[in-house]
């Protein structure tokens, strides 16, 4: 009899530890700008390694973004310091949890099979842009700072007509079929891509980086577990994990 009362008592500390353990763990749900999604993956990986929560990264933009920030269905969100501002201002984000994690510089790839230009000093890269038959950046941060750097080569008029801004997904995607031979984005999403190849970083003070920041949605029903997602975010754990990436933490 005690023998059975001492193993019914071991069997009840063992499903209270279970029901304790589970109910500990939390479902994280992380939405992500294009830029920053191949880093915030490898540390959603690490995060839940260490931490035993399980984290979704959904990149999203755009209606679909605002859908899901409506529906209160995620709890960390990523984007370009001026829309993480916007959210918070606008109550949707929690102001105090608005952190910068990452910064990524920009580079230069070619269609598939196409001869890598020389790009490792500005004079190399502004002839490869006026050899260039055709050139295309995204409207987004690494657009606009593609433009500014054409601009401070003087060269903007010289490229209007052969250059594309693209509108919807990565640049690597418009080389993959064709639409110009040379595209301008973040490093972090075109190293690698089929159907493109990387040439390597804008060079000197062209290569100018886009950062991303993270907070906690307002409607996050799981808000300690997301804080401690960004602590882990701007952990010295972090660096490594981004510069696999080839993108780089922010200092803090």
């Amino acid at each position: 009899m005690r023998a059975n009362s001492k193993f019914s008592i071991a069997c009840v500390v063992v499903a209270l530890g279970t029901v304790s353990g589970a109910a500990l763990s939390a479902d994280l749900t992380i939405l992500t700008n294009q830029g920053a999604t191949p880093g915030v993956k490898e540390l959603a990986a690490g995060f839940a390694k260490k931490s035993g929560h399980r984290v979704t990264v959904v990149q999203s933009e755009g209606k679909d973004l605002d859908r899901r920030v409506a529906e209160g269905t995620a709890d960390l969100i990523t984007g370009n310091p001026g829309p993480i501002e916007d959210l918070a201002k606008s109550g949707k984000v929690v102001s105090n949890t608005v952190t910068p994690f990452v910064m990524a510089g920009l580079g230069l790839s070619v269609r598939k099979g196409l001869p890598k230009p020389n790009i490792s000093t500005v004079d190399a890269y502004k002839a490869a842009l006026l050899n260039a038959k055709s050139i295309g950046y995204s409207r987004g941060c690494s657009g606009q700072n593609t433009a500014a750097g054409i601009a401070e080569l003087g060269l903007t008029e010289q490229l209007k007509n052969k250059t594309t801004l693209t509108t919807e997904g990565p640049v690597t995607d418009y080389l993959a079929r064709g639409a110009f031979d040379v595209g301008i984005q973040q490093t972090n999403i075109m190293v690698g891509v089929p159907g493109s190849d990387y040439v390597g970083p804008l060079p000197g003070n062209l290569n100018k980086p886009c950062g991303s920041n993270v907070g906690v949605l307002t409607s996050s029903k799981q808000g300690e577990a997301a804080r401690e997602m960004i602590r882990y975010m701007t952990s010295p754990e972090a660096g490594p994990l981004l510069r696999k990436t080839h993108a780089e933490p922010v200092n803090r």
